[in-house]
């Protein structure tokens, strides 16, 4: 027998839940960690990585030295700011020592990620993207990051993003970081605030790592570089909050950030969710019956290309059983633009002197943020910020018009009897990168020039203000190769049913073909039958399951 074939094989079709039982004795009979090449540990999900470390299947040394050297070889696409080798594999040889010894391994032992870099890090620089936190080392780690750090997770490095979070093209002109570039097409941006955590996953440097969303950052690079993004609920705030991380995220607003886990796979996503939350991954349930809203605001207005692709999904949907509902939410932008800026633009004013305090980062001001940001559409948002240009709406923005928000939603979850609202996480496909002023304007269909951040932003921002969950995955390719994301999005709560309303039996095979420059690339809509999953718990912008079911498992 073929043991190389046979390899390939299980990597390609197996589920990635399912991996933990199935992967090790597999890998075990065909001789060990050292018949695994480089390329087969590169495309590894999150759960197979961690069963073949644990069953011996390979050494997390191994696993790490192989992401190590992609993430070198790659170093055109900007992905990392700072990448953490010597602390990698540091920690990847205590855990084969560990594992030698026979002790006990916690539940992610070797599971290399990435971490973008506004999330403090104990030891390493925070820096946000920005100059004048280039040396900041914060005197702890953030809560979220830590639960992954404990469970045995290794950091790879801190992943490169839009300068301070304040943006969705990742191209950061900061000297030290530059621009992110989409490994489908370095031309092009990858999304952001979390490009280079998209990135490192898309590329294969990592199968998983966290992001962070305040508008959508999680989900826009999810949806523009083929990746599953995740976006918590956050509510309220306090118990409301799925993720707690006060004080130890370089701020935007404390209101609408939120840490969020980007992967391969929904079910990477879903593990370190798992992790980070102490709650067991959902089951995945059938998608017949389902009622999800696709109401006109989020679906007017698409990209011509991208269209072709979200059509196709709306077909596979029908006809696995799901209800499409057509029915709008009436009044939800012009509500939406009562919240968004009057939030994010007022806020930073006291949310990031008390960043700074509490992690122990000296000498440094808001006003010296601001003074060295080297983007100039991060330059503009912060001149807003600090002119408190938004401070006279911020009361009613909080305290009318952002309950007024979540009860839209709520009425129009319960008057249509939806489990969720489906939707294309963002209006067209990646753009190309705007080096002069780091997001500037695009066109869709040779229209007149639209603002680049207010269009991409567009579906995912409404959700992030009314405070509920949201998650996004790959819908497919365009004709021209580029990938694009669908959405859901749901009423509130938990994410229990995050990724379980995908049945294993309705997915057809997925079709895959080379992609540009790295692994397999789902063709469109193939992965589609995954969709609805996210939005019934409380998954905002592109839902997918495949909770331990193989035909689901996207890979980029």
């Amino acid at each position: 027998m073929d043991t190389s074939l046979e390899r390939r094989r299980f990597l390609k079709t197996s589920s990635a839940l399912g991996a933990a039982a199935a992967f090790g004795p597999l890998l075990i009979a065909c001789g060990g960690h050292s018949e695994l090449s480089d390329a087969e540990m590169r495309e590894m999900t999150a759960a197979e990585a961690v069963a073949a470390i644990r069953d011996g299947g390979m050494s997390a040394e191994a696993y790490a030295l192989a992401l190590i050297a992609q993430a070198e070889r790659r170093q055109d696409l900007h992905a990392f700011i700072t990448l953490n080798k010597t602390g990698a594999l540091d920690a990847a040889r205590r855990i084969d020592a560990a594992h030698s010894a026979g002790s006990s391994l916690p539940p992610l032992a070797g599971l290399a990620i990435v971490v973008k870099d506004n999330i403090n890090m104990k030891d390493l620089p925070t820096t946000a993207g920005t100059p004048a936190l280039r040396n900041a080392v914060p005197m702890t780690t953030a809560p979220s990051l830590q639960k992954l750090i404990d469970a045995g997770a290794i950091v790879l490095g801190k992943t490169n993003m839009h300068e301070l979070a304040f943006g969705i093209t990742s191209t950061n002109l900061s000297p030290f970081a530059g621009p992110v570039r989409n490994p489908y097409d370095t031309t092009r941006i990858p999304g952001g605030s979390s490009g280079g955590t998209a990135v490192a996953i898309a590329a294969r440097m990592v199968a998983c790592g966290l992001g962070t969303d305040t508008g959508g950052s999680t989900r826009v690079p999810a949806a523009l570089t083929g990746t599953a993004g995740l976006r918590p609920s956050v509510g309220n705030g306090g118990a409301e909050r799925r993720y707690t991380d006060t004080n130890a995220v370089v701020p935007i607003s404390h209101t609408r950030d939120t840490v969020g886990p980007m992967g391969r796979t929904v079910a990477d996503v879903a593990l370190l969710d798992s992790v980070i939350t102490g709650t067991p991954i959902a089951a995945a349930i059938p998608l017949r019956g389902l009622r999800l809203g696709t109401p006109a605001t989020f679906w007017n207005g698409l990209d011509n290309s991208l269209s072709v692709v979200m059509d196709a999904v709306r077909t596979k949907l029908v006809n696995a059983g799901v209800v499409l509902v057509d029915v709008d939410i009436v009044g939800l932008t012009a509500l939406n633009d009562q919240v968004s800026f009057p939030v994010a633009l007022h806020e930073p004013n006291a949310d990031m002197p008390a960043y700074l305090a509490a992690s122990g980062i000296a000498g440094v001001t808001l006003a010296d943020i601001a003074a060295q940001i080297a983007s100039p559409d991060v330059k503009g948002a912060y001149g807003a910020v600090l002119a408190d240009v938004f401070g006279a709406q911020y009361a009613a923005a909080v305290g009318v018009y952002r309950p007024a928000l979540q009860a839209l939603y709520a009425s129009y979850f319960a008057d249509n009897a939806l489990d969720a609202i489906l939707f294309p996480t963002t209006i067209l496909p990646a753009a190309t990168i705007d080096a002069v002023n780091g997001s500037g304007t695009v066109s869709i269909n040779g229209g007149p020039p639209v603002d680049t951040f207010g269009t991409f932003i567009r579906n995912t921002d409404p959700g992030s203000n009314a405070g509920i969950p949201g998650l996004s995955i790959p819908a497919g390719l365009t004709a021209a190769g580029l990938p694009v994301g669908i959405g859901d999005r749901s009423a509130a709560g938990t994410l229990a049913r995050a990724c379980a309303v995908t049945a294993p039996q309705t997915a057809p095979a997925l079709r895959t073909r080379t992609g540009p420059r790295f692994g397999d690339v789902v063709e469109a809509s193939d992965s589609l039958l995954t969709v609805a999953a996210s939005a019934i718990s409380g998954v905002s912008a592109g839902a997918s399951c495949g909770a331990g079911s193989s035909p689901l498992m996207t890979r980029v």
